[in-house]
């Protein structure tokens, strides 16, 4: 029987706003402004946790008179444009994974021009210009290249004596020789919108890439509210035929619509499959312990028609606000030209191969994408096509056409209807009304909004004490409606939740491990605002060293914390996070973990989590005084 899952949170990414007042009872006096008075403070939103591996730390280091305040964000323009609803300010310095222009335009007022900036002029002009908007202004510069590709077992290649292809027509005699032998040729996780995207845009490359294709692109991607851009009758009818026969070529079979990465990966790794998609960072895992795994491009129907499907690690833009401070402004600008620096890049990659969009970064590729080689030396990089509507959409008409619902006419057709009439169905229906605002700016006494999140799962899952950890909280807590989207971008993504039943002792440990530092230097806290968020108890913390804490107090509901009487404890957060020693290096001691009980359910949701919160308590609750920082240097 599966366990039912309080608050599971594979939550989609989110933000940390340094707005939003209301009726609360945390404090917002803060006693580090003298530290703070003589340094320009820079906000940056990052678009993922893995952000804080090297890159974080990194500019730190590089830029000891800034105060940065990092924010693990959301990886959608939707959040953005929704700040601005609200009359938010941006951050100043924004990330991005998921991007287009297309999502981008109504940003695009509240940005920095960069195109005449020092750092713009170090790109390949062919990928800048992707993102020159009809005024000729360029808004976002693009991160180092992520490389999707097709992963192929060489080691199983070898053992059945089967060519490593170079064209299409080869890549579909591959296939055929491995299901010749019971081995699956090519399989992937076909469950997700990426994949269907990916696979569906990698099939026919070299038309999307021709003078027509990169004509519609334009087109799109300056299209407006008055003048939707439908697929044109050239290049794209070929791209569903190609991913019509694609589907065809590779032997799919009724139900692998359905599998996920946890499906089709240990099958990979056992070698009952040759290929996959996947990334050039998964090859390099998979190589250093398991086979030889070699990066092929998406094949042509020759060997010059072969492209790698890339996209940035992020997107980077500014705040057209930064303007206002002049010694701000050349603040940032340093820092964009230290980011896009090859030391930047590799700090941002953490230890991942990567392209470079860059002209005077030096890239150093890696055994595994010797059979590529040719497209890098070549620049044959496709950029992927990546709006919110176009992944949507790839989605839904994808699943049609390998389920064999819609041929490539009827799926040409299908598509081209709903990018012309899209709407974004979780962005419109309201689910509640939430009457105070809390405010996720961090304080010596945490975070309004943050407090406000863990008392509500707390109480709604009837636990005595909730611990978030890692960065649960992305956004601050408005007053008014909330759609889904919204209530999805409360919460960080990839968190997990746990209950257990701990000794007052116990709990003490569990919060030494999220707060001391380790005798080997390993420290939790990368930075000072993913202290954790507790509920139901609260804990002092001495500042002996910047960015080194103590713990120090700790009191259940005002009274003491008796060390023999157990608790039900709700845990919130991501072991990865803490435990990756590119992370934080501080795995949580296996007796305590032992006695978690995972509350995960596949497929369970973000929205299900909070909204079922929300059917007891029907406000994100009251914020609660859980933390004191006391600083000691």
């Amino acid at each position: 029987m599966k366990k039912r899952k309080l608050f599971p949170f594979a939550i989609i990414l989110s933000v940390v706003i340094l707005l939003v007042s209301s009726c609360n009872k945390i404090s917002n006096t803060n006693t580090n402004n003298e530290e703070k008075k003589d340094k320009i403070s820079i906000s940056m939103y990052m678009w993922d946790r893995s952000m804080f591996k090297e890159f974080t730390p990194w500019l730190e280091a590089k830029f000891p008179n800034i105060e940065f305040t990092f924010v693990q964000s959301f990886n959608t323009m939707d959040y953005y444009n929704d700040i601005l609803s609200r009359q938010e300010a941006l951050p100043d310095i924004i990330t991005c994974r998921r991007f287009s222009l297309n999502d981008a335009k109504l940003l695009s007022p509240y940005l920095m021009d960069l195109s005449t900036s020092e750092v713009a002029s170090s790109f390949y002009s062919s990928y800048l210009e992707l993102n020159r908007e009809q005024n000729g202004t360029i808004k976002w510069l693009p991160m180092c290249a992520e490389v999707d590709c097709i992963l192929a077992n060489k080691t199983l290649f070898d053992k059945y004596n089967i060519p490593i292809p170079t064209n299409y027509s080869e890549f579909v005699s591959a296939i055929d020789a491995f299901e010749a032998e019971g081995i699956r040729g090519f399989l992937t996780d076909w469950r997700y919108d990426y994949t269907c995207l990916e696979i569906m845009q990698g099939s026919a490359i070299p038309e999307l890439m021709s003078l027509e294709g990169t004509k519609w692109r334009m087109d799109y991607e300056s299209e407006s509210d008055d003048l939707q851009v439908g697929l044109d009758s050239v290049v794209w009818p070929k791209v569903f035929e190609n991913f019509e026969q694609f589907i065809k070529d590779i032997h799919f079979r009724s139900g692998d619509e359905e599998l996920n990465f946890n499906g089709v990966y240990p099958l990979f790794l056992n070698g009952e499959i040759a290929m996959i998609r996947n990334t050039v960072s998964v090859a390099e895992s998979i190589s250093s312990s398991n086979f030889e795994c070699i990066v092929l491009p998406y094949f042509g129907q020759t060997k010059n028609d072969n492209w790698l499907l890339t996209y940035p690690i992020c997107q980077v833009a500014v705040s057209k606000e930064v303007e206002k401070d002049e010694a701000k402004q050349k603040a940032v600008l340093e820092i964009l030209h230290a980011i896009f620096s090859e030391e930047g890049q590799k700090a941002a990659a953490a230890g991942s191969t990567v392209l470079s969009y860059n002209k005077e970064v030096s890239v150093k590729t890696t055994p595994t994408l010797r059979y590529a080689q040719d497209c890098i030396d070549s620049n044959h990089l496709y950029l992927r096509l990546a709006s919110t509507e176009i992944f949507a959409v790839s989605l839904n008409v994808g699943q049609k056409m390998l389920k064999g619902e819609e041929n490539a006419k009827e799926a040409y057709e299908d598509f081209n209807a709903q990018i012309t009439a899209y709407k974004n169905p979780e962005a419109s229906q309201v689910l509640f009304t939430q009457k105070n605002a809390y405010s996720n700016e961090f304080t010596d006494h945490g975070t309004q909004a943050g407090s406000s999140l863990m008392n509500t799962l707390r109480v709604a899952n009837d636990d005595q004490i909730a611990i978030g950890y890692a960065s649960v909280v992305s956004s601050p807590i408005f007053a008014g409606d909330y759609t889904m989207q919204q209530i999805k971008w409360i919460m960080t993504y990839k968190n997990d939740a746990y209950r257990g039943i701990y000794t007052g002792s116990e709990i003490r440990r569990i919060l030494e491990w999220l707060v001391n530092v380790k005798e080997d230097g390993s420290n939790p806290i990368r930075h000072r605002n993913q202290m954790p968020i507790t509920s139901g108890l609260e804990y002092t913390v001495t500042e002996y060293e910047k960015g080194k804490f103590r713990l120090d107090n700790i009191t259940v509901n005002g009274e003491e914390l008796i060390d023999d009487k157990e608790y039900s404890v709700l845990l919130v957060g991501a072991d990865t996070y803490l435990e990756h020693e590119q992370f934080c290096n501080c795995p949580m001691p296996e007796d305590l973990k032992q006695k978690r009980q995972d509350q995960y359910v596949d497929n369970y949701t973000n929205y299900e989590c909070i909204t079922q919160a929300l059917e007891k308590t029907k406000q994100l609750l009251e914020p609660t005084n859980y933390l004191t920082i006391v600083k000691g240097y």
